[in-house]
C-alpha cells in the first residue's frame, strides 16, 4: 500500500488506524516516522514518504516517534494472509529465526538461497533480512526496558543484541534517547512487576470479538498444558531457549498477556506465537467486509463483527491433537491428550496457577507406546505415520511453512481426510482461506441458513468468500451452542463437541 502516496495520506489526515502496520509515514523535515493514526498534527504533504515497514524507515535514517510509538503497532495482516516466499520469511522472522541461525539458516529454511531470500525482501519491504531482525530486537529492547527492572546488560542479550555496544547505538538510532533515558521516562508511572514475570498488552485491529477465540481454546484445552483461570487464558510454551506460560485476558481495546520465561531470549519469540494464537494481526475490516456481501452471511457478522480463528503456539502439537481427536468428542480428545501430557510431557512449575506440563515433543512421543491410547488401531497408525513424518523432517508444519507443501504431505500419510488436513491447515497453517464444507457443524448451519448444505454445492457457494473461508467458517460454526462460541466465565475445562 505504501507505493499508493494518495491513498497513505488520506489515511494520515483522518488518522486511520485501520493502516497500522500497513504502512509507515517517515517526516522528511523531522527525520522522524510514525504510524498513520499518530495523534500528531499532520505534517505538510511535501514533507511526506512512505515506507512498507519500520525496518525500512529506521534503515533510512528516521526514528520512531515518541508519541504513537509505531514499533508497538498491531503487525501487518499480510504476513498471516500471504503464503509466499516474503511472507514465510517474515513469519520466521518473527519467530527469532535469524537471531538464531542467522540469514544463511532463514534461507535454509525456506528452500531458497541467501541471495534470493535477500533480493525479494529488500524488493518489498526496503529492507534485508537483517535490517528486519534488528527492528525486532529494537521493540524487544524497549519493552524489557521500560517495563523491567532487568540489569541493561541483561536487556541486551535477551533482546538477541550480541554486544553491549550495538544494543547502546541501536537504542539510540531507532528511539532518539540511550537505554537509561528510556527507562528514566516510565519510571515513575511504572506499576511494580509481579517477581519473574512481564506483564504487557497487545494490540489488535478493531473490532475483536473474543467468544469464540476464547471459547474455543478453553472448550479444547488439554489438562496440564492449557487452563481457563480466573478471566484468562493460560498454557505453557515450549520456546527456543526456555519454556514459558503464558496468561491471555480479553480487553475492549487490547489483549492483557503477563509472561513467565525461563529465558528472557524468548521474548519475541513469545509475544510473536502469542500474536498468532489469537490471530491478532488479522485485519477484521476487509474480512467483514467481503463476507458481508452475502446476504446469507451479513446478519451473522453484523452480530457479532470481527470473528478471529483460534489458531496455535505449536504446528506439529496440533496435528497430534487433531489426529486424537478424530471423529470423538472434545472430552474424549482431552482424556487422550492428557494421558500423553501425563506420561510423556515435560513438568513445569506454574507460579499462577495449575499447569504442570509441556505438550509432548515429537521426539518425546516417538517412544510411546500406542497400547497406552484406547483408540482404533487405524487412529494409532494414524499417529505413528504423523510422528515419524515429522521427525524425519518430511513434514513442515512450523510458521515458515509452505502451505501447499504441509498440504500435500498430509493427505499422503495414512489417515489423513480432507477434513483433518484441512483443520490443521487452518489453525496451525494460518491459511486464511482453509475450508471445511464435510464439517457437520458447517453443514447444520448452511442448512439453516439456506446455504447449500451438500459439500460440493457449499463449496462452490463459497468461491464468493476467498480468500477468507476460514473467517467464514467461524460464523457458521457460532450459529450453534457449543461451547467453543461461548466466552467462559470461571469454569476451568468446559466440555464440549469436538472442533
Amino acid at each position: 500500500m505504501h507505493t499508493d502516496f494518495d491513498a497513505c495520506v488520506r489515511a494520515v489526515r483522518s488518522k486511520d488506524a485501520r493502516f497500522d502496520g500497513w504502512f509507515f509515514t517517515a517526516v522528511l523535515t523531522t527525520r522522524i516516522y510514525c504510524r498513520p493514526s499518530c495523534p500528531a498534527n499532520p505534517p505538510k504533504v511535501v514533507n511526506m514518504t512512505f515506507y512498507p515497514s519500520a525496518a525500512a524507515a529506521q534503515q533510512a535514517g528516521f526514528r520512531a516517534c515518541k508519541r504513537c510509538r509505531p514499533d508497538a503497532s498491531p503487525g501487518s495482516p499480510q504476513w498471516n494472509e500471504r503464503a509466499d516466499l516474503v511472507a514465510r520469511a517474515m513469519r520466521l522472522i518473527a519467530d527469532g529465526v535469524v537471531d538464531r541461525d542467522g540469514v544463511p539458516g532463514l534461507a535454509a529454511r525456506l528452500g531458497y538461497s541467501t541471495r534470493q531470500v535477500q533480493r525479494q525482501l529488500i524488493a518489498e519491504l526496503g529492507a534485508g533480512p537483517l535490517a528486519l531482525a534488528r527492528a525486532q530486537r529494537a521493540q524487544t529492547a524497549r519493552l524489557l526496558i521500560e517495563t523491567t527492572s532487568m540489569p541493561m546488560g541483561e536487556v541486551a542479550f535477551a533482546a538477541g543484541f550480541a554486544s553491549i555496544r550495538t544494543f547502546n547505538d541501536t537504542v539510540r538510532d531507532v528511539f532518539a534517547f540511550a537505554p537509561g533515558e528510556l527507562r528514566a521516562r516510565v519510571a515513575k508511572g511504572r506499576p511494580a512487576a509481579t517477581p519473574g514475570s512481564l506483564a504487557l498488552r497487545l494490540p489488535f485491529r478493531r473490532p475483536l470479538t473474543p467468544d469464540n477465540l476464547f471459547g474455543h481454546l478453553a472448550a479444547t484445552a488439554v489438562p496440564g498444558v492449557e487452563e481457563w483461570r480466573d478471566g484468562a487464558y493460560r498454557r505453557t510454551l515450549r520456546l527456543p531457549y526456555g519454556t514459558g506460560i503464558v496468561e491471555l485476558r480479553p480487553h475492549p481495546d487490547h489483549i492483557g498477556c503477563r509472561l513467565w520465561l525461563t529465558d528472557w531470549r524468548d521474548l519475541s519469540q513469545a509475544i510473536s506465537r502469542c500474536r498468532r494464537l489469537l490471530d491478532l494481526d488479522a485485519d477484521p475490516l476487509a474480512v467483514d467486509a467481503l463476507l458481508s456481501a452475502d446476504p446469507l452471511l451479513a446478519p451473522l457478522v453484523a452480530k457479532s463483527p470481527g470473528r478471529r480463528v483460534p489458531r496455535v503456539t505449536d504446528g506439529p502439537e496440533f496435528a497430534v491433537r487433531a489426529v486424537l481427536g478424530q471423529q470423538i468428542s472434545t472430552a474424549a480428545a482431552r482424556t487422550h491428550a492428557g494421558r500423553l501430557v501425563a506420561a510423556y510431557g515435560e513438568t513445569v512449575d506454574d507460579p499462577g496457577g495449575g499447569l504442570t506440563h509441556l505438550f509432548p515433543s515429537t521426539a518425546a512421543l516417538a517412544g510411546h507406546d500406542p497400547a497406552e491410547l484406547a483408540m482404533p488401531q487405524s487412529r494409532r497408525d494414524t499417529l505413528a505415520g504423523l510422528l515419524r513424518a515429522l521427525e524425519d523432517g518430511d513434514l513442515d508444519l512450523d510458521v515458515g511453512s509452505d502451505w501447499q507443501r504441509a498440504r500435500a504431505r498430509l493427505g499422503a500419510l495414512p489417515g489423513f481426510g480432507p477434513w483433518t488436513v484441512e483443520t490443521i491447515a487452518m489453525r496451525a497453517l494460518g491459511d486464511p482461506d482453509a475450508f471445511l464444507p464435510t464439517d457437520l457443524g458447517v453443514r447444520h448451519a448452511a442448512r439453516d441458513l439456506g446455504l447449500p448444505a451438500t459439500p460440493a454445492a457449499l463449496t462452490r457457494h463459497a468461491a464468493a468468500w476467498q480468500p477468507w473461508r476460514a473467517y467464514a467458517t467461524q460464523y457458521l460454526w457460532a450459529t450453534g451452542d457449543h461451547p467453543i462460541n461461548i466466552l467462559p466465565t470461571d469454569h476451568p475445562h468446559p466440555e464440549g463437541t469436538s472442533r
